[in-house]
């Protein structure tokens, strides 16, 4: 599904976070630390090489909500952009901290002049927050950017499942009749 909000495409697709050509940056949900895990993390740095897990080092550790940038070294992307969401119920408040996320994601990519990023579900994996409620957080802090936002033109949410897929698609089409 694609939906263009002020100007912003915004898609919500099936597939690997890793193998999204076509992208300046991924999102990676990382860890405190942006060390290889497993997941979203472990696939992006399996996928960008151990160039990656170099260039995050001096960065960590950093705080739920926080994002930094780094190169994309073998993946498809030019850039990296790691973001440490919260763990539902035990990083509070959830909401707030996992809008951050997506907030941090989108000033980064603006000041960066990243025109086009893909994005996982952030914080739904082990991480535990519910679906139906981070699609609603993820996609109504991507609308509510959308007036401020000159550089980026395009926000893809790879989704990992038919649940997720579902779940943002019925967002996506209620803000955006």
């Amino acid at each position: 599904m694609e939906r263009t909000i002020l100007g912003l495409r915004v898609e919500c697709v099936e597939g690997d976070i890793a193998r999204q050509v076509g992208f300046e940056a991924v999102v990676n949900a990382a860890n405190r630390e942006l060390l290889p895990g497993g997941g979203v993390a472990g696939a992006i740095h399996r996928a960008a090489g151990p160039a990656l897990a170099e260039a995050c080092r001096p960065l960590a550790p950093i705080r739920p909500g926080e994002a930094v940038l780094t190169p994309g070294f073998l993946l498809p992307n030019p850039w990296v952009v790691h973001c440490f969401g919260p763990v539902y119920g035990r990083d509070l408040p959830s909401d707030a901290l996992l809008r951050r996320c997506y907030e941090s994601i989108l000033a980064l990519a603006e000041r960066n002049g990243i025109a086009s990023l893909a994005t996982p579900a952030l914080s739904t994996g082990v991480f535990g927050y519910p679906l139906a409620e981070a699609a609603e957080v993820a996609l109504g802090t991507v609308a509510a950017a959308a007036p401020g936002l000159t550089r980026l033109r395009r926000v893809r949410f790879v989704l990992w499942g038919d649940r997720a897929r579902e779940a943002h698609e019925r967002v996506l089409a209620r803000l955006v009749g």
